[in-house]
């Protein structure tokens, strides 16, 4: 039963390391529904991580069991393997654990990384902003650029400069905090760590390079979607697109490490996107694409466990 659950977990993840991501980010709906997009992208990464590590792990342990809970508690509790055991199983047992501990390892690095760094950076942004009148995390930085990011954490900050506030209108600087306030109330940090982590632990895989970015974009595009929800006045749209061309103009991409900016992902993209809107993606079209990202993670799921149950 495990040779068979392995080359299925094998196949699957095969899949999930380049043809599916290749065909999502060659795809042109997650532009109509960045939401649904980003939960595909977090099944793609989780089910394939899970995959890989399966597809190895089962076969390693295929000699002590008929089921990967069995064979587990059969080689922890050094019982005789059923079949015999060859190299290749206890490479295999290496490369799963290998794999977990650089995966799950990069991933916590990563995370602890950042937190230091954007500690560092709100430490030293406290020593030379003041506050601004947009709300009580938001901080006025005396610059002569265009220039608006956020840093996320458990003390979040937005910091708009003062020239960003004097050369753009009001509705625009409005646009501005709207989108770095969907950032931070949606936590679309957490949604790209997992993705900065892959690109670290497999540098190697170009499908870890492509979700990164397909991600980021997604990012600004389902931040912008939520500014525009929070905007009034006859032309949100084309306001938005305005702030973000004259931010990207004279941010000169000058921004800390760790932070979002409505200069982020591709801009020509998003305000092509703004200013000639596709329709959205209909009911039934986001169903299935949130099945779909179901089904990614209840694949490997049921292949690692079913066997145990019949």
């Amino acid at each position: 039963m495990l040779p068979a659950t392995a080359l299925a977990l094998g196949l699957l993840a095969a899949l999930l390391a380049w043809p599916v991501p290749a065909a999502l980010s060659r795809a042109s709906w997650p532009q109509r529904d960045p939401l649904a997009a980003l939960v595909c992208w977090q099944a793609i990464g989780l089910a394939g991580g899970l995959s890989i590590i399966g597809a190895l792990l089962t076969h390693g342990l295929a000699p002590w069991g008929h089921s990967l809970p069995e064979a587990w508690w059969h080689w922890v509790t050094r019982q005789p393997p059923e079949e015999p055991v060859r190299g290749d199983h206890w490479v295999a047992q290496t490369l799963a654990a290998v794999l977990a501990v650089e995966l799950l390892g990069v991933l916590l690095l990563s995370l602890l990384r950042t937190a230091r760094t954007r500690r560092r950076h709100r430490a030293l942004l406290e020593l030379v902003v003041q506050p601004a009148a947009a709300g009580e995390d938001t901080r006025l930085l005396d610059h002569p650029a265009p220039v608006a990011f956020c840093i996320p954490g458990a003390r979040p900050l937005l910091v708009l400069s003062s020239g960003m506030v004097a050369e753009l209108d009001v509705a625009q600087v409005d646009a501005v905090v709207a989108h770095e306030r969907a950032h931070l109330t949606e936590h679309h940090h957490l949604l790209l760590l997992p993705f900065v982590a892959w690109r670290a632990a497999l540098p190697v895989l170009p499908a870890a390079d492509r979700a990164h970015d397909a991600v980021r974009d997604l990012v600004e595009m389902r931040a912008d979607d939520v500014a525009l929800g929070s905007l009034t006045g006859p032309d949100r749209r084309r306001t938005l697109a305005a702030a973000i061309v004259a931010v990207a103009a004279g941010a000169g991409g000058q921004l800390p490490d760790g932070a979002l900016a409505v200069i982020g992902g591709a801009v020509a993209v998003r305000v092509r996107r703004l200013l000639a809107p596709a329709a959205p993606l209909p009911v039934a079209a986001r169903v299935v694409a949130l099945a779909c990202a179901l089904a990614l993670l209840l694949v490997p799921t049921l292949l690692l466990v079913l066997p145990a149950l019949v």
